[in-house]
């Protein structure tokens, strides 16, 4: 592999060394990809990889802006003997079908890869993907961007141990990713999310759904329960008329709500006086509690509001992280595994739902 020096650009003003990238699959998602690591002051994009030799070279040609375009090339293979050693990572962003067919060459070569989501079209395919990843050491890293939402990332990262988790994930038809139902298109970015949340293995499912537009399930919703105890509901659907993004969790501490429509959440949690205060609460007469309710709960309560966009896009800071892993070596942040246990638990769901198809 190679890394080629140069100055950050927009990123920061001091020198790095620039990797060398390349986005296999131009469409929706791939483009965008490659337009975000064409104007990245720490990488070059060096390739394109499209069956659609027109639309990559439109894409190509767009991205030039003056510098040298990066090269169009038909299928992995071709990229691999043109310049395999010169890469230093490579997004994926083909239709779930071909995940295994193009991952899988790339991690033999020891070319790290960031995946779309699901990680695969089967669990099979998905254990190729990361026997290839674990035999040759090399980095693996799966595209749940909903890790890298701003609101979302502070619930992580504080650390909220949720007993209930309620997602509601509705879109317009957009016609794309119909090679796989609303389950494994929509609904497994919230099924990651929870599993990062819950750890713990799901141990009881009821789901139900049913195809509107094609012959795979466009409307589900399901309930599990995990061994800890916890719950979670989710609903998605690719068949509505209004877009609805909202995710709700409960927990000893208190409880988060997130809506991604009106860009607003809210935490509302157990406050530093609480105890202290619980037995002077405990002596006041039911009519001074309804007169001082508002006074005693901004007293006794922790109360946070948050927008939730912010100045980085979340698919920004995946590929930052996914550029950090391989410039230092480190650990990804959502793992090949990660990505394995989603889809399991998708499969489940699908499976569940099929028992009792419409």
């Amino acid at each position: 592999m190679s890394v080629h020096e140069t100055e950050l650009g927009k990123q920061a003003g001091s020198s790095v060394a620039q990797l060398s990238m390349a986005v296999i699959g131009t469409g929706h998602l791939g483009s965008i990809h490659a337009r975000i690591l064409g104007q990245h002051g720490g990488a070059r994009l060096r390739a394109l990889v499209d069956r659609d030799q027109e639309r990559a070279g439109a894409l190509a040609a767009e991205l030039a802006a003056g510098a040298e375009p990066p090269v169009v090339f038909a299928c992995v293979e071709d990229l691999l003997e043109a310049m395999g050693e010169e890469l230093d990572g490579v997004v994926v962003a083909v239709p779930t079908v071909f995940h295994a067919q193009v991952a899988v060459p790339l991690l033999e070569a020891r070319i790290p890869v960031l995946v779309e989501k699901p990680l695969a079209n089967s669990l099979e395919e998905a254990d190729r993907i990361l026997a290839a990843a674990q035999a040759s050491g090399t980095i693996l890293t799966v595209g749940h961007v909903e890790r890298f939402q701003p609101g979302l990332r502070r619930v992580l990262e504080q650390g909220w141990q949720p007993r209930f988790i309620e997602c509601h994930r509705l879109a317009p038809p957009s016609f794309r990713s119909m090679d796989v139902g609303v389950v494994h298109d929509l609904m497994i970015h919230d099924l990651d999310l929870i599993l990062s949340m819950v750890k713990s293995p799901v141990a009881e499912l009821d789901a139900c759904g049913g195809a509107i537009l094609g012959e795979r399930e466009d409307l589900a919703s399901v309930r599990l329960i995990f061994e800890n105890g916890a719950r979670a509901s989710v609903t998605a659907s690719r068949a509505s008329l209004q877009p609805m993004r909202r995710f709700r969790m409960f927990s000893s501490r208190g409880y988060v709500s997130l809506d991604f429509n009106r860009n607003y959440g809210i935490s509302v949690a157990k406050g530093p006086e609480w105890d202290a205060r619980r037995a002077e609460l405990a002596e006041l007469a039911p009519e001074e509690l309804m007169a001082r309710k508002d006074e005693l709960a901004g007293a006794v309560l922790a109360v946070e509001e948050m927008a939730l966009e912010g100045e980085q896009r979340p698919l920004q800071a995946e590929l930052d992280a996914f550029l950090g892993a391989v410039r230092g070596g480190g650990e990804v942040e959502v793992t090949g595994a990660d990505g394995r246990a989603a889809l399991e638990l998708a499969e489940r769901i699908v499976g569940a739902i099929r028992e009792v198809a419409w």
